[in-house]
């Protein structure tokens, strides 16, 4: 019976290959434990918050698809058409399921109906999973989702670390973005760091324009919270994410540091997005959404004069999909000359490959 806590991941730097692991891919989506007792299902987020209602056309899959009795970890995504055929995986599309008025949940489950692709076997009948060994879990979660086709499907594994390498780099190019690593020894430990997970990095120098201030900034204390980041695209410069996890003392340091830059709203190249009261296409900073209701949004705008270099995983769109980690300052570029033409951008891969893939483990 929910709560339970799904059981997490640490990062490494590369593929395991010293044998043990199962590998699989890394969905990029909301965490999800499935509960189903005949007609009655709860979906519970990673932090054990119900998604059941916002998620109605899954709940239907449900009841359709899986064992009458059953509880199943997994992840919930949206996928849309690509225009060069294909699907890839669009989490901005499936934040937007999350919402408050009934109808427009009802309509956005028609308009971009959600998947759910499980990866693990906690319960099936009677018979609880949790203290049995992966290669056991999976072998039974096969046999139970046996013939998926979506919208729920069953997630590809391998023990072959020379695959697993492969679809860290092929399945990016679907939206996934990573690889995830099982000990096939190791038990479901509920809020334990027990597998392992492999993620993209990938360097930017991104234009320094504008910061937040820390929560707990004070007018005694000023402490720096975040860096706005840009990037410029036809000579305009475009908000492209946050660099933030600064220690206190360099938060202090960072905003001492900053203020020469300081500038008026209307002189700087994002003066033109104050007429936004609420959140619009381009997430402009400073903009509310019903993610952000009740934070202050507000910044300082700085004169885009500092360059700095990031670490960030993947874009989302024209953002990065996190917070970039700060690197370095890059006192040799020219603000002007970064673009997002210095990005990395995966070769197109369709989602239905990996979902569909016809092969022991696979979807079908």
């Amino acid at each position: 019976m929910p709560p339970v806590q799904p059981m997490l991941a640490k990062p490494v730097k590369g593929v395991p290959t010293d044998g043990g692991h199962s590998f699989e891919p890394k969905w990029d989506g909301f965490r999800c434990l499935v509960f189903r007792d005949g007609d009655e299902v709860e979906l519970a987020s990673r932090n054990t918050k119900p998604l059941t209602r916002y998620f109605p056309d899954l709940v239907a899959a449900v009841r359709e698809q899986l064992p009458e009795r059953c509880v199943l970890d997994g992840e919930i995504f949206v996928a849309l058409s690509t225009p060069g055929g294909g699907e890839r995986l669009e989490f901005e599309r499936l934040q937007e399921r999350i919402h408050p008025a009934t109808s427009r949940v009802d309509m956005l489950a028609r308009e971009t109906p959600a998947g759910f692709v499980a990866f693990d076997l906690l319960a099936l009948g009677d018979e609880s999973y949790l203290d049995r060994p992966f290669s056991e879990r999976r072998a039974a979660l096969e046999s139970a989702l046996a013939g998926l086709a979506g919208p729920c499907y069953l997630t590809r594994t391998t023990t072959d670390p020379a695959e697993a390498t492969e679809w860290f780099t092929e399945f990016e190019g679907a939206g996934l973005d990573g690889v995830i690593a099982k000990p096939l020894a190791a038990p479901y430990s509920q809020n334990v760091r027990t597998m392992l997970k492999v993620k993209h990095e990938r360097t930017a120098d991104v234009v320094v324009a504008g910061y937040r201030e820390h929560k707990t900034s004070t007018p005694e204390r000023p402490l720096l919270g975040s860096l706005l980041l840009g990037l410029y695209d036809d000579g305009e410069l475009q908000h492209v994410g946050v660099s933030a996890s600064f220690t206190a003392a360099r938060r202090a340091s960072l905003i001492e540091e900053l203020q020469p830059l300081v500038c008026p709203i209307q002189e700087h190249p994002w003066g033109r997005w104050q007429e936004f009261l609420t959140a619009n296409p381009d997430r402009v900073p400073g903009t509310q959404s019903r993610w952000s209701a009740g934070k202050d949004l507000s910044f300082t705008p700085l004169r885009p004069d500092l360059v700095l270099e990031v670490k960030y995983d993947h874009m989302e769109g024209r953002r990065f999909r996190h917070t970039a980690q700060f690197k370095r300052w890059r006192a040799d570029r020219d603000p002007r000359s970064c673009g997002y033409e210095q990005l990395e951008e995966p070769v197109s891969y369709d989602l239905g490959r990996v979902l569909g893939a016809d092969t022991k483990g696979g979807a079908r």
